[in-house]
């Protein structure tokens, strides 16, 4: 305690550090894994739906989506292995900033291509997009791969 502080001020400082070293060591760790296995569900989820009817999939890139620069085919190909891979690299932890930054380019991409996009789909994109640059510039925390090679392996590059 600090001798200069009140009693009670020093006593409810010294509580409420202890309090805020637990949620940094254990609930942010377990917030920042519930995020990346939400927003890596609803992608994967898409991912599985797409390779399930590719036909389906390829009428959709050929007649409805309008994605930008890229032929459809291959618009069809990227997206699908991209909602397939990058949501378990993301739930890994494994290139996690990678994978979350590549899941936000896909979300944007989905949000923009889609031209009868309610309000309600658009609402739930940005929600996926803001989600996702969390662990962009946050980092995917202490529960991931990318933390453990950091830890045992940073010191020797």
């Amino acid at each position: 305690m600090n001798p200069s502080l009140p009693r009670p001020i020093a006593a409810t400082y010294g509580f409420s550090s202890k309090v805020i070293g637990y949620v940094e060591r254990w609930l942010t760790p377990l917030f920042d894994l519930a995020l990346r296995l939400y927003v890596a569900e609803v992608f994967f989820r898409s991912g599985i739906l797409k390779i399930s009817d590719w036909s389906g999939t390829l009428n959709l890139f050929d007649y409805v989506y309008a994605v930008p620069v890229l032929p459809p085919h291959l618009a069809a190909v990227m997206g699908t292995a991209g909602e397939l891979i990058l949501p378990v690299l993301l739930v890994l932890g494994l290139a996690g900033r990678f994978a979350a930054a590549g899941l936000f380019v896909t979300n944007l991409m989905a949000a923009i291509s889609f031209p009868d996009i309610s309000d309600l789909g658009l609402q739930d994109h940005v929600l996926w997009g803001a989600l996702l640059l969390v662990p962009v510039f946050h980092g995917l925390g202490r529960w991931s791969f990318d933390a453990w090679f950091d830890k045992y392996y940073s010191k020797e590059l």
